[in-house]
């Protein structure tokens, strides 16, 4: 299998990724159209990144961190991981792959199995990929992953139901970890929590990644906030397509793409003076099907500052700054 000629340091690579969804209806399954949840995505990730994947619902983020654990096959395109393309592997040859990749779920209730015990859960991927010998060193390494995440081993035998939200969740990042990956999908991990336990939980994956060294994060978010202080780089989604791209202090420093822009002025500011005073910028409209996408920039339709160009030129991401990557023909 070739290699992918790349920066040594760099885990992950999309190249023109493309995922697809035929539509059928009636009782013969009649293909009526195409989703385009992907459409021609480009991203790196490093060891040891985290990477911030942000955009409204059906933007299509959850497809991408679907499609890089090959859940999804990509329509087109390619997916190379730690040297290797696995965008065309079958499922024997992706076995040992997905060791190296796991996901945290953003439901950590219906993620869980409710009729085993937390130990069971957690203890799943050592057991499928057989990576502990012997029932002592699986019991001393499920007491490690408990530990790791600030669960008590003595809670190894309860069952899902026992626990409250923020454990089921250390619960889920502790399954991840089972076996030693170097990447993991956080499908907002989150989302479902309340404020303070969002705190802990992100706190944690910080944590985990400083001293597990060299493990690398694509964190998936719907909002801006969620992803500031964990990112070292965000993407801003649009309809399938990356709009905006750059290290994390400069995207909230200076957004270039108007629905960025959009994302960040919706954002509260605690202070209510400054919040009462600054500019809000409202997008109009309802974000368009992505069976049906406006032609050109998908964002015209919604975009304060659309010209005639914007609505028959289709804007290439292309770097406006050092590190700095907009899809806009304004920018």
């Amino acid at each position: 299998m070739s290699r992918q000629p790349a920066d040594q340091q760099e885990i992950l690579r999309l190249t023109d990724l493309a995922v697809h969804f035929p539509v059928r209806r009636g009782i013969w399954q009649r293909k009526m159209g195409i989703v385009k949840a992907v459409d021609g995505v480009n991203l790196t990730v490093k060891r040891g990144e985290t990477l911030g994947l942000v955009g409204e619902s059906g933007c299509g983020k959850t497809t991408i961190g679907r499609t890089v654990i090959r859940l999804y096959k990509p329509t087109s395109g390619s997916v190379w991981f730690e040297g290797k393309d696995i965008s065309t592997l079958n499922e024997r040859e992706l076995r040992p792959v997905r060791r190296r990749m796991s996901l945290i779920f953003q439901d950590p209730s219906g993620s869980l199995d409710p009729r085993k015990s937390a130990g069971n859960i957690v203890g799943a991927p050592l057991r499928i990929h057989h990576l502990v010998k012997g029932r002592k060193e699986y019991s001393e390494r499920v007491e490690q992953l408990f530990r790791l995440v600030g669960l008590d081993p003595s809670m190894i035998d309860r069952v899902p139901h026992e626990f409250s939200g923020g454990q089921r969740q250390r619960i889920g990042i502790a399954r991840a970890l089972a076996c030693d990956p170097s990447l993991i999908i956080c499908d907002e991990p989150v989302s479902a929590l309340d404020v303070s336990m969002q705190a802990q939980i992100m706190n944690l994956l910080s944590d985990l990644q400083e001293g597990l060294g060299g493990l690398a994060y694509i964190f998936i978010a719907h909002d801006l906030s969620v992803v500031r202080h964990v990112s070292d780089r965000v993407a801003v989604m649009y309809l399938g397509r990356i709009v905006e791209l750059t290290e994390s202090a400069q995207l909230y420093v200076a957004p270039k793409h108007p629905y960025t822009q959009a994302l960040l002025a919706a954002v509260p500011i605690p202070d209510p003076f400054v919040e009462e005073a600054r500019e809000h910028a409202i997008l109009e409209g309802e974000i368009p099907s992505p069976l049906n996408p406006p032609t050109g920039c998908t964002f015209h339709p919604r975009c304060p500052y659309c010209t005639a160009a914007c609505k028959t030129q289709v804007p290439e991401l292309r770097e406006v700054a050092d590190g700095h990557y907009v899809s806009c023909l304004l920018a």
